[in-house]
């Protein structure tokens, strides 16, 4: 039976923790309290260890924020 794969649309890229920390102008220690915490953006891990987070993932956690503000 062939491996199915999962494919993501072009519009929600998967962005890598220098892109997240760029975007929002934090530093790396920073997510990485946050991921701990539970008060960053929901993130994953791939097969090598790394951290990705979904764009729409990104988005929805600034859009809390601003909602809060």
């Amino acid at each position: 039976m062939p491996k199915q794969t999962a494919h993501l649309p072009v519009s929600d890229p998967l962005l890598t923790v220098p892109q997240v920390c760029a975007e929002l102008g934090i530093s790396r220690s920073t997510f990485y309290h946050w991921n701990q915490t539970g008060k960053g953006p929901r993130c994953f891990p791939l097969p090598n260890g790394s951290l990705r987070v979904r764009r729409s993932e990104l988005n929805a956690f600034l859009s809390v924020l601003e909602s809060a503000a």
